[in-house]
């Protein structure tokens, strides 16, 4: 399985539980109700609606019975859809270091035609040397293994190829410069890193901003989050934003919006790509 087809059955369970959750808002049904009818709770049906479990046929047959789909074409399309959205995900091999709220972030940063990210205590995993992706899963994991840690750095590794592979989305980072600074490993690490940066700053898939102390406070005093777009026009934007236990996924309108607003006004206070590739060369110097 190609990884594109493992990060399409993310996007087909998103877009097939935003389809179930349109159904039953048009019929005015109510998720109780819903889980009453596939003998599930109501926590199932949000679960379902966000795309966050995968669909067994059966409770997709009785859900479309429920709200009212009798249409041979329609069943079958959604039934597909169905089908389809629970192919297995590369990522699944690393279950074993893997939680499950990010299994879901994987499948779609893989699906997405465009990636825009704020990040403010570390370089963003994508843009991470091997050195300093160690540094960072140890400093964060104290008294794992070091197997554990060598497997996280794997997966790590692994999501990077997305941004070199035949179908790369656009990649756009703004870094604070408090993760620039914020040492992680050794001196030599750092300045790997920081060089990295530099490097792959010159892709023409990738936009990276540096959002510089002397800028003073900045439009993203919320912390640091990622936006998603799709290529599908079904599916809206996705804001991930990552907690200590768990993640948010937020597509509402209006947060959306929101984060929208967020992401234009650091894109356009940070120094443009050119300027922020020469802060970077002035902090490989210092560093």
């Amino acid at each position: 399985m190609t990884a594109g087809e493992s990060s399409g059955s993310v996007v087909r369970r998103i877009l097939l539980g935003s389809q179930l959750r349109r159904l039953r808002e048009s019929r005015g049904i109510t998720r109780e109700a819903a889980g009453y009818s596939i003998r599930a709770s109501e926590s199932k049906i949000s679960r379902m609606e966000l795309g966050r479990v995968s669909f067994k046929s059966r409770d997709v047959e009785d859900l479309l019975t429920l709200y009212g789909v009798t249409d041979e074409a329609e069943r079958g399309a959604l039934l597909s859809l169905a089908k389809e959205a629970n192919l297995t995900g590369w990522w699944h091999s690393y279950s074993d270091v893997l939680p499950g709220w990010f299994q879901t972030y994987i499948g779609l940063e893989g699906a997405a035609s465009l990636i825009r990210v704020y990040e403010v205590q570390f370089v963003n995993g994508l843009l991470q040397t091997e050195a300093y992706a160690h540094a960072v899963v140890a400093r964060g994991m104290k008294g794992a293994s070091r197997a554990e840690i060598e497997r996280r750095v794997a997966l790590r590794l692994e999501r990077q190829k997305l941004l070199a592979s035949e179908h790369a989305p656009r990649f756009h980072c703004v870094l604070d410069e408090a993760a620039l600074r914020r040492p992680y490993g050794n001196r030599e690490v750092m300045r790997g890193q920081i060089q990295h940066l530099i490097d792959i700053s010159e892709r023409p898939n990738v936009t990276l901003q540096v959002m510089p102390f002397s800028f003073g406070g900045h439009a993203g005093e919320s912390g640091a989050f990622t936006m998603l777009r799709f290529p599908e026009s079904d599916l809206s934007d996705v804001v991930y934003v990552e907690q200590l236990t768990g993640a948010l996924y937020l597509d509402k309108a209006e947060e959306v919006a929101q984060y929208e607003r967020v992401v234009a006004q650091l894109h356009k206070d940070s120094p443009d790509p050119a300027d922020s590739r020469d802060l970077l060369r002035g902090l490989l110097q210092l560093t």
